[in-house]
């Protein structure tokens, strides 16, 4: 009989658990290494047996090139603090993602944290794994994000944004903050058009070769917008209306991109001159009522041809 949560009471914002062990964790899952559809991943072996805080309740969520913002199927999946992806199961995938974690693979950190006797499962756990579907596809909680998801009436949405602030998600005055930004971005939308749109048929690059630690700074959006097609692209990436508040800030290089899993489909893609910077996440509250609560905090991917770098700290 599959093995599942047994905390008597739903996790919340802030809440000590436990990673369960390769053993306990192989008992909850069916034949494709999943929990109502959501994969466990050889990148969260590392876990097992240490301790995190929840970081919140996983209510909504966005997808890349889909309905936004969606629903989560289910209601027993968290995310923890500062879990991300390391995608060394998938070729090195570079994006990042947050992690998404059934309760049944959790405990309340109430006992000892775990010897390595309670680890000797991990081999039987890891056949039950997949990584790939086929040569040139891969399987992941990104690739499955669409099928433990729905798409959410306006209604439908409201209620989320409830249950998350119920969750301990955010609090009243950041449900009304994240309120506030929507009402923005929906009014510049209808009267301006997309926030940073350029006329270029034919986008630019330029290659900086940025590496981890170096400080740079955003340019003007002036610069940038004359870098963007019609759509607000540079080369198919889009620079969001949340990057244009960031414009003549300074941040550090976390990392440089190159490949990243598409969400729904599985497929690596390629990616040149494109870095992430460190803080720099995805503020979902232009998105669209609703969204604020998006569990994933997306990692912001910025086009070197947007950056300079700065010397001023270094």
């Amino acid at each position: 009989m599959p093995l599942t949560s047994t905390c008597a009471k739903k996790l919340r914002s802030g809440d000590l658990v436990e990673v369960r062990t390769p053993d306990d964790i192989f008992l909850t899952l069916d034949v494709s290494g999943t929990v109502d559809g959501l994969p466990f991943m050889p990148e969260m072996f590392v876990f097992c047996g240490k301790q995190f805080r929840v970081s919140g309740r996983a209510v909504t969520t966005c997808i890349s090139g889909g309905d936004w913002p969606r629903g989560f199927r289910t209601n027993d999946i968290v995310t923890l603090e500062n879990i991300r992806c390391s995608g060394a199961a998938h070729d090195n995938c570079q994006k990042g993602c947050v992690i998404f974690w059934h309760e049944a693979w959790l405990r309340k950190a109430e006992n000892p944290i775990l010897t390595d006797a309670d680890l000797r499962g991990a081999e039987r756990l890891r056949t039950r794994l997949n990584t790939k579907t086929s040569l040139n596809t891969y399987y992941c909680q990104a690739s499955e994000l669409p099928k433990i998801t729905e798409v959410l009436s306006r209604w439908e949405r409201l209620a989320k944004y409830f249950a998350g602030l119920r969750a301990g998600n955010f609090s009243v005055l950041q449900m009304a903050q994240s309120i506030g930004i929507w009402l923005f971005w929906k009014f510049h939308r209808l009267f301006f058009g997309v926030s940073a749109r350029g006329h270029r048929d034919a986008t630019p690059a330029e290659n900086l070769n940025l590496q981890p630690g170096e400080w740079i700074e955003v340019k003007l959006i002036e610069d940038i917008i004359d870098t963007l097609d019609e759509k607000g692209q540079n080369r198919g990436l889009s620079f969001s209306p949340g990057m244009s508040l960031l414009c003549g800030e300074r941040y550090r290089v976390k990392a440089r991109i190159d490949k990243i899993i598409l969400d729904g489909t599985g497929e690596m893609r390629q990616l040149r001159d494109t870095v992430c910077l460190e803080g720099s996440t995805c503020g979902c509250a232009y998105m669209g009522f609703g969204a604020s609560g998006c569990s994933r905090c997306e990692l912001l991917y910025w086009r070197e041809i947007w950056l300079r770098r700065s010397h001023r700290y270094q």
